[in-house]
């Protein structure tokens, strides 16, 4: 079979979140970590999700990586592509989500794409544009404290607007309560009027199930990972997929299990307290860190010690920056809100490759940004995408040099997974 969807992702933990959600609606399913630069093995996979670190940086990387993805997708020969960002759309002012869409939109050659951040089952609804989390709209749901993509604004038509200089539309639950032809025509309405990005209302799966069968041959489409796992059903009933067992099948894990966070979530801190009331934890100080290497020794030796101490305990140890947000308010006061991030993301992507090194085969990240430090440290560049933990995080595996056994990886968005996500974690692991 063709490959048949290339999706490029901004992130890294929303493209493991996107190819979980393709995996459990039956797509074989490789995650790449930035453009190959050489061969990467297809022969059996469905689909391919590179994920990028272009949801923070400057809007012209953020293109250029994002048009560069495009670019080896459609070598791939991939049908349809996938633009994922984050189901609470984070993003500033000047984007990246409308520059980044606009230039994919231009190399296609196509004139319409959609917007669809909504991921019902974890919360993230969409109605007359405006995007909530859980019952609260996104700008009083703790993302307005988002050390990194503040959202202060819940419509995302407006949001949208301030990012591209082409119209933005909306397709409202009325038209999409209409079913396939009321959908289909009202997108065809708003691309006669020269409307760019449509903003779409979504409410439930079958809202998703209705916008993937509107959409599934559009050259572009963008949005989280719902409507990832509403466009398979389409791609069959096109006859582009295949049934296929077990798509996320992976082999038996091992080594010791390690949790290492820098999210500051609401989610991430309750699930930091769950786990540290039955499990051992070492949290790190980011003024600390960047005074000299003592706090960094004490979390390396105080993970060495139960991870491999002679006691054989088979806990898993967690290793944590995630703060309260008046804590990283201080932080970012004395050392700027970048280089507060980057001195988070140097200690746990340090620790995380020593410990790797020494025998840890199990590994929890929680934080896009983290994940997307850890990943680099650790030198993985393809992750094989296994079963779901949480809805939108699956375990991965990814071959490591010198090692027989693949490491099992879990990359966690911020606000993603139970309050027992850590712990749950490695329960549920093959």
């Amino acid at each position: 079979m063709t490959l048949v969807l290339g999706a490029i992702a901004d992130d890294f933990t929303g493209a493991t979140d996107l190819a979980n959600n393709l995996v459990r609606a039956g797509m074989r399913t490789v995650q790449v970590i930035g453009v190959p630069n050489d061969g990467v093995t297809l022969d059996d996979v469905d689909a391919v999700v590179v994920a990028l670190k272009s949801r923070t940086c400057p809007v012209t990387e953020a293109v250029s990586d994002s048009s560069a993805a495009l670019t080896w997708l459609q070598a791939q020969g991939a049908r349809q592509i996938f633009f994922k960002y984050c189901s609470t759309f984070d993003s500033t002012d000047e984007g990246n989500i409308g520059p980044v869409a606009d230039a994919l939109l231009d190399r296609l050659g196509s004139e319409q794409t959609v917007m669809v951040p909504a991921f019902p089952i974890n919360g993230r609804t969409v109605y007359q544009g405006h995007l909530f989390v859980g019952n609260r709209l996104l700008n009083d749901s703790g993302m307005e404290k988002h050390p990194l993509n503040p959202m202060t604004d819940a419509d995302l038509v407006r949001v949208l607007s301030r990012q591209t200089p082409y119209p933005v539309g909306l397709l409202s639950r009325p038209v999409l309560a209409g079913g396939f032809e009321a959908t289909h025509q009202r997108l065809q309405s708003l691309r006669d009027e020269g409307v760019r990005h449509v903003i779409c209302d979504t409410l439930d799966e079958h809202d998703l199930e209705t916008l993937a069968a509107a959409v599934v041959e559009y050259p572009l489409v963008t949005g989280g990972s719902g409507l990832g796992q509403a466009l398979p059903s389409e791609y069959r009933r096109l006859g582009w997929l295949a049934d296929v067992d077990e798509p996320g099948k992976l082999v038996p894990s091992s080594g010791a299990a390690l949790v290492v966070s820098g999210s500051c979530s609401r989610m991430t801190l309750a699930q930091v307290d769950h786990f540290l009331a039955d499990h051992a934890g070492f949290g790190l100080d980011p003024l600390a860190l960047t005074e000299n290497d003592e706090q960094l020794e004490k979390a390396l030796a105080f993970a060495r010690e139960r991870l491999f101490g002679s006691d054989g305990s088979a806990e898993p140890v967690l290793l944590y920056a995630s703060a309260a947000p008046e804590k990283v308010e201080k932080a970012q006061e004395q050392l700027g809100v970048t280089e507060a991030g980057a001195v988070v993301e140097r200690a746990l992507s340090w620790l995380s490759k020593v410990l790797v090194e020494e025998g840890v085969g199990r590994l929890v990240v929680a934080g896009g940004e983290t994940s997307g430090a850890v990943v680099s440290a650790l030198g993985i560049r393809e992750l094989r995408i296994g079963e779901q933990i949480d809805p939108g995080v699956p375990w991965t595996q990814a071959p490591i040099s010198g090692r027989d056994a693949p490491l099992s990886l879990a990359l966690k968005s911020g606000n993603f997974g139970d309050i027992d996500f850590f712990s749950r974690a490695f329960e549920v692991l093959p």
